[in-house]
């Protein structure tokens, strides 16, 4: 009677031995998905909009413009060509309107915070659209990098939000000094910031 006791008792423990195995392997795939569900959100909320530049005011001025937001950081890269050589102002515009010839469809510079006109980052202010210059090498072409957390791309704070803008390139420098565009000459090159 004691040898059946005791078998019985080893049998209920292996079995219940064997359902915590399984329950906590149960856990660790439940854990295994539900981070693998949030590193997949993480990559999602990345957003991309690329376009082309078209050229205006007689000129031969293209390219193309990448905006990458992630993790609440925009990133834009554009490469120009066409150009001459020297330095040149790119900004973004208030209108993602590049109809017209010399490209003043887009209106004045991005100012959604009211600032005065100056170089990005100044203290005496700046406009959200006042990105800087960049230089054309011999051959016509020039590329210029930036990022902020100061841009998104189509959310909904309209003092940040990129979306229905333009960027323009400039035939000359920005002096950052000058109201309310910083001198910058004609508009040689735009695009829309548009999905």
């Amino acid at each position: 009677m004691l040898k059946l006791v005791v078998l019985s008792f080893f049998t209920i423990t292996i079995f219940g031995c064997k359902g915590e195995k399984k329950e906590a392997t149960d856990q660790e795939n439940n854990t295994e998905t539900v981070e693998t569900t949030t590193k997949k959100e993480e990559v999602d909320d990345t957003k991309t909009i690329a376009f082309a530049l078209e050229p205006k005011s007689d000129s031969k001025v293209s390219g193309k413009v990448t905006f990458i937001e992630s993790e609440g950081m925009v990133n834009m890269v554009a490469e120009l060509n066409g150009l001459s050589e020297g330095e040149h102002a790119i900004h973004i515009h208030e209108k993602a309107d590049c109809s017209s010839a010399d490209g003043k469809s887009t209106g004045g510079h991005w100012n959604p915070t009211m600032e005065a006109h100056g170089k990005w980052g100044a203290k005496e202010g700046y406009h959200k659209g006042d990105i800087g210059n960049f230089k054309a090498d011999a051959d016509g072409n020039g590329n210029i990098t930036f990022a902020t957390n100061e841009w998104c791309i189509g959310c909904d704070d309209d003092k940040k939000n990129i979306l229905g803008k333009a960027i323009i390139v400039h035939q000359g420098t920005d002096d950052f000094t000058s109201q309310p565009s910083g001198a910058a000459g004609s508009r040689v090159s735009c695009g829309g910031i548009i999905q």
